[in-house]
């Protein structure tokens, strides 16, 4: 597989885990059609990745910035770098909102922030602008978990907020068909 379709797997992979992390805080009526949607649109994924349909917008798969081929599955340095500083967040927050501040019920919202911000370096190491958004999407929806934990707030609005829709912007993002070259334009 290239790059890009594994790319796209990675993606729909931690889109799954987001969803089914998360619908536990939900009522089983919403959350069980939830998680047998979320499996759905991952296998629907993992197909298209492997026939190789189009390439991901925002999975996490490079662009060819390292070699100038978008092909293979190695991902280079700048990806190895971007998440090493993503564990490196996801520890030190994870510490910290554990041991200091005593609040599990923001932890999802940490997870889904940290996971945002690592779309962004993502962006820069692999030209990619379209990462801008799917991160700042990501990061804005780990935030608002922050806040509603802050505030006391359900674990089913938190899991919605930071986990679940976190999830379904990555299972989303990975159908949207992206470019392949980095110096070709947008749409």
């Amino acid at each position: 597989m290239t790059k890009d379709q594994t790319g796209r797997v990675i993606g729909a992979a931690f889109g799954l885990v987001f969803i089914q992390a998360n619908a536990g805080t939900l009522p089983t009526p919403v959350a069980v059609p939830l998680r047998l949607l979320a499996v759905a649109a991952f296998l629907w994924a993992v197909v298209l990745g492997r026939r190789g349909q189009g390439t991901p917008a925002a999975s996490e798969a490079g662009t060819g910035a390292d070699t100038g081929t978008g092909t293979g599955t190695g991902f280079g340095r700048r990806y190895w770098y971007v998440v090493a500083a993503e564990v490196l967040g996801l520890v030190a927050g994870l510490l910290v909102i554990s041991r200091v501040l005593h609040a599990p019920q923001a932890i999802v919202g940490w997870i889904a922030f940290v996971v945002g911000v690592h779309f962004s370096g993502l962006a820069v190491a692999w030209r990619r602008p379209a990462f801008h958004a799917l991160g700042a999407s990501i990061a804005a929806c780990g935030a608002a978990g922050l806040v509603l934990a802050a505030l006391g707030a359900p674990a089913a609005a938190i899991g919605v907020a930071a986990g679940i829709l976190p999830g379904v912007l990555l299972l989303a993002s990975v159908r949207r068909p992206g470019r392949t070259d980095p110096a070709a334009p947008t749409a």
